[in-house]
């Protein structure tokens, strides 16, 4: 499968103080925790532009005229839909339309993810209907698909520790063939950041996102 035929989705948050990574606020402060949200998109795009597949970043609500993952070859939409899943399933019939065969889909919030493992994701579709990246909260940091499954991400709720077991389940039902890659730790809380290789000594200490 040639680059052109692949569409990596990155799915963003505008670095915006005061509105990201908010359960992380919460103990750390808006402003550390705006650190860490930049510091995650800047690994994000760095893996990102290390794969083998063209880049699509769909932001949360509005288009930047300069940003980490935009440099002269990367695609840019906004987020379109009342929720998450809405939005991923429109970020992937954007994809199927343009047209790609071979989708990914990953956000800003894994600190392991790397371009060995985005291109794992979509060798994975050369044989398998989808691939999924399970998160150590029960939820997913990747998933990647070679055509829209609107089940999988319509009429459900989101953020809760049975994310990953109901996407699995919905995949089942749609008589779609998947595979899972390494569980991988989210950061979105003070205690993901703790348990991270970046870590957090504590709170007169600064994290080492810098």
């Amino acid at each position: 499968m040639t680059q052109g035929n692949r569409l990596l989705i990155i799915f963003t948050r505008n670095p915006v103080q005061g509105r990201v990574k908010t359960r992380l606020a919460a103990v750390t402060g808006d402003e550390t925790a705006l650190k860490v949200y930049r510091a995650l998109r800047e690994h994000t795009a760095s893996a990102a532009k290390a794969s083998h597949a063209q880049r699509a970043v769909f932001y949360s609500d509005y288009l930047p005229d300069k940003d980490c993952f935009l440099d002269g070859k990367t695609l840019a939409f906004l987020q379109t839909g009342n929720n998450l899943g809405e939005r991923m399933l429109h970020a992937f019939e954007t994809a199927f339309s343009l047209p790609f065969r071979h989708a990914v889909l990953i956000g800003t919030d894994c600190p392991d993810l790397h371009a060995g493992l985005i291109d794992q994701a979509f060798s994975v579709l050369e044989r398998s209907d989808a691939v999924i990246g399970p998160a150590k909260d029960g939820g997913f940091y990747l998933i990647g698909l070679k055509r829209s499954y609107p089940d999988v991400f319509l009429n459900r709720t989101w953020s809760h520790s049975s994310v990953l077991k109901e996407t699995i389940r919905r995949l089942g039902k749609s008589r779609a063939s998947f595979e899972l890659l390494p569980e991988l730790q989210d950061i979105d809380t003070f205690e993901d950041l703790q348990q991270s290789r970046y870590g957090y000594p504590g709170k007169h200490h600064h994290t080492n996102f810098q």
